[in-house]
């Protein structure tokens, strides 16, 4: 094992794939001469070339349709958006394009593309640069939603992406690019559609996925334990499909769920977890399952409204307290 940064996961397993199919190729706003906005890509140019590592103009509707053509005829591009707000621009061409395409041609063209970038609060960005779109494509039949959470899944998952058949949505956290993490050395591949138990526990079960496990959900369980609170933390690491057998399995051990999730409450990943599990372990369940979400408002500037606004430690313990009805 060695540690190194997410973005260094992130270049290794796409150098990687590149080196065994020249069909691979990435492109996207300054993923080549400026060696990546977030420098993920750095140095790929020099080693693959401008064919295959290809910076795009500023227009996102644009290069993700030529992704979605070259995946048509035979190609498996890797899609840099500089961040999923700007994914919006390029909305129409995913949904009604990348994930529909294997259906609509009845088999004909499968779409093996990946669509990656940043997702989520990177600090005072504004409203507009903020926010969560995991479950608006997860939402999507045909798609595929990824969400690492650490250097380890973040270059096993990509892996795994690259190579899938179907279209792959791909969330990363622009705040994590350099959290550092332990991979193995060599080549290796992390199911899509298999949650993580992170930390086994006995007394409630905390599912979350992305960046709120480093920045949340694993200092939280830290605190709980100082009070003999034993929680048991799974990453979902993938988002569609969910694996809710590994989260409904768990509540039946612990009784108890809290699902903390950065995005807005309605119509959530956590609302969707939580249906399944009072559907399926409806009689194992001491507690409502609680959520923490964001709060249902565009995201504010202001670094004191900021922290109003997001998941953090102190409200997730506080309803892992309610949940085990312990004295606040």
């Amino acid at each position: 094992m060695r540690e190194i940064q997410f973005r260094e996961a992130l270049r290794e397993a796409m150098s990687e794939e590149m080196r065994k199919d020249d069909r691979i190729f990435l492109m996207g706003e300054e993923v080549a001469q400026y060696n990546g906005a977030y420098k993920v890509s750095q140095g790929m140019l020099d080693e693959f070339g401008d064919k295959r590592v290809i910076d795009t103009p500023i227009a996102e509707l644009g290069f993700a349709g030529i992704g979605i053509g070259a995946a048509m005829n035979g190609l498996i591009p890797i899609v840099e958006f500089m961040t999923f707000n700007f994914s919006l621009v390029a909305i129409d061409q995913i949904i009604n394009g990348a994930a529909k395409m294997l259906s609509m041609s009845g088999g004909q063209f499968p779409i093996p593309a990946v669509f990656r970038g940043p997702t989520g609060n990177a600090g005072q960005l504004a409203a507009q640069h903020s926010q969560n779109f995991e479950n608006w494509y997860a939402n999507t039949p045909g798609l595929k939603v990824v969400v690492p959470s650490t250097p380890y899944d973040a270059k096993g998952l990509l892996k795994q992406s690259i190579i899938d058949p179907d279209p792959v949505i791909f969330m990363e956290s622009e705040i994590m690019y350099g959290d550092k993490g332990e991979v193995p050395e060599g080549e290796y591949y992390l199911p899509i559609g298999k949650a993580h138990v992170v930390k086994e526990g006995s007394d409630v079960t905390i599912v979350t996925f992305g960046k709120m496990l480093s920045r949340v959900v694993n200092p939280a369980a830290e605190e709980l334990a100082k009070e003999g609170i034993n929680a048991e933390i799974i990453d979902l690491r993938t988002v569609r499909p969910i694996d809710y057998a590994t989260v409904i399995n768990s509540v039946k051990k612990t009784n108890r769920l809290v699902v903390v999730e950065e995005a807005w409450p309605l119509a959530s990943i956590s609302s969707e977890i939580a249906f399944n599990v009072q559907k399926n372990a409806f009689d194992y369940l001491d507690a409502p399952v609680t959520r923490i979400t964001c709060a249902d408002v565009p995201l504010p500037y202001a670094p004191t409204l900021i922290a109003a606004s997001l998941p953090n430690v102190a409200r997730t313990v506080k309803a892992v307290k309610e949940v085990m009805y312990v004295a606040k």
